[in-house]
């Protein structure tokens, strides 16, 4: 298993319930170092480990898209458990029934990623379901995606993206 000790992996955990997007330089240095990390330091049997009975879901229209896929495979190799579900949340501000959504997530997963989701959905869903929820994390748009060039510059920039968007679940639900 992974040594905690050695490591900011564990113990050292990005604010609960967050947006992700909007990282204050501290939390954006956690997630590059926790990187960093998994890149040298970890096999893939010690990832496949480390969220190993976590659930996490993701919001996408499709199940084959290019971000839906690298998050899936990010999750994956950390051990998580992915559940596909296709978005078709109500407004929030109005609804008792986007309340009841969010509260299930909530207690049905320990994340969730939204792909194609309006910003404003997305972060009513992370104040009610209080639980980390990611704006298109594995968007390439996305402001952490910057941070894969910081990594081993010879890597594939997938690979880099996946680094980073596993050092961010591990910072948030690990």
């Amino acid at each position: 298993m992974f040594d905690s000790s050695a490591s900011p992996i564990r113990g050292s955990q990005l604010p609960p319930g967050a947006v992700l997007g909007r990282l204050s330089p501290a939390d954006t240095a956690l997630v590059l170092a926790n990187a960093r990390l998994l890149e040298r330091t970890t096999s893939p049997l010690q990832r496949q480990g480390l969220l190993r009975g976590k659930n996490v879901a993701l919001l996408s229209a499709s199940p084959d898209d290019v971000d839906a896929l690298l998050f899936q495979r990010a999750a994956s190799e950390l051990g998580a458990h992915v559940s596909h579900i296709r978005p078709d949340l109500p407004e929030p501000s109005s609804s008792a029934v986007f309340r009841h959504t969010a509260q299930m997530f909530g207690r049905l997963y320990q994340a969730v990623e939204c792909e194609g989701i309006v910003s404003g959905v997305v972060a009513d869903l992370g104040r009610v379901a209080g639980i980390p929820v990611y704006d298109a994390l594995a968007s390439r748009r996305h402001p952490l995606a910057a941070l894969a060039d910081s990594l081993d510059g010879g890597a594939a920039d997938e690979r880099n993206r996946r680094l980073i968007i596993q050092a961010v679940l591990v910072s948030t639900i690990g």
